[in-house]
């Protein structure tokens, strides 16, 4: 049967390996350990795994273990009954059982406290949970999949995690390669999220110069997948033309590549009349630019010189355009320059 690989693109020999294991592990009902760098994509490959196996027509509960405070987590794992703390008004399950009978995916998992650690561990030996503030022990029947991007054998040694508990993850370790190891899956994935976000902006499709294809796959990709997809939605806000050049890219390509910045032509050599000259209509359709897209440049070049000239200071860039600072906040976090 072939996979169901919905929302995983790429085809590079690494990816493929992944691909190799996710189709013998995702029939099963062993526990999967996903590691690799922040921004690779962890999670869909989790889904993948769901979406394989005989539970994938029942819940597939995911939690982020590093971003609910220390004190609310086992809660949130496990349920909780009434007057068992402050404001426990009523009973409430947690996500363990919510996924009874399907897949319960634990992200950060080494953000995890030691001692909530204990509990995760009999979950998953004795396939039975306890809410906070409870007395009834319940069984559970779940697939654990966690994924981290942290080494959790440098963790172990550092006594900052469990190592039965690592062990217990560890049944089938599925490692998610760095984008910059993916060859020409970077050149797929940038094409396919810059025509997602030019198709959502209303705007022509635009291209990648090969100059500019060979820069991508040169620069390291310290964010992954993640930071891919935000600098294309960023050239298909602030790129003028529908062909991305070389100079189009951001000035930390070049540097991570050992290049010197290219400078546009308007900035090498400024064609600015003694007085203002508004736009006119041959200006938007030299850049094959409808009416809201020029807007929208215009309004991107200078909320970013007003950033430049007042230092990244957001009070101060929101005074040079006239507008509130979180008005300014909510423009530039749309266009990526956040």
């Amino acid at each position: 049967m072939a996979l169901n690989l919905d929302g995983i693109i790429g085809d590079s020999p690494a990816l493929a390996e992944v691909f190799k294991v996710l189709g013998k592990v995702a029939p099963t009902d062993s526990t999967v350990l996903v590691t690799g760098e922040s921004g690779t994509g962890k999670e869909l490959v989790v889904r993948a795994l769901h979406q394989n196996s005989v539970r994938r027509k029942k819940a597939f509960v995911p939690i982020n273990c590093g971003a609910i405070p220390r004190e609310l987590l086992e809660s949130e794992l496990f349920g909780h009954e009434k007057g068992a703390f402050t404001h426990a008004i009523r009973s409430r399950p947690g996500r363990f059982e919510l996924a009874d009978g399907g897949t319960i995916f634990l992200d950060e998992i080494g953000e995890m406290d030691l001692s909530l650690q204990v509990k995760i561990l009999r979950a998953l030996q004795e396939k039975e949970i306890e809410r906070v503030g409870g007395t009834s022990i319940m069984k559970v029947d779940v697939r654990v999949v966690a994924a981290t991007n942290r080494e959790l054998e440098e963790e172990v040694k550092a006594g900052r995690f469990r190592e039965d508990l690592y062990y217990r993850l560890n049944v089938i370790p599925l490692h998610l390669p760095p984008l910059r190891e993916r060859g020409n899956d970077i050149i797929t994935l940038a094409n396919h999220f810059l025509c997602g976000h030019c198709d959502s902006k209303d705007r022509k499709i635009m291209k990648l110069s090969s100059k500019a294809e060979q820069m991508l796959m040169t620069y390291s990709w310290p964010g992954n997948v993640r930071e891919l997809e935000n600098f294309m939605e960023r050239l298909s806000i602030l790129c003028d033309g529908n062909v991305i050049m070389p100079e189009d890219l951001p000035a930390k390509i070049f540097e991570d590549i050992g290049e010197k910045p290219l400078l546009k032509v308007e900035e090498i050599v400024p064609m600015r009349s003694a007085g203002f000259d508004w736009p006119v209509l041959k200006d938007m359709s030299d850049k094959d630019l409808k009416l809201k897209e020029f807007l929208e440049a215009i309004e991107g070049r200078l909320l970013a010189e007003a950033l430049e000239k007042a230092d990244g200071v957001k009070n101060k860039a929101a005074e040079l355009v006239g507008i509130k600072r979180t008005t300014l906040i909510e423009k530039l976090k749309k266009r990526g320059l956040l």
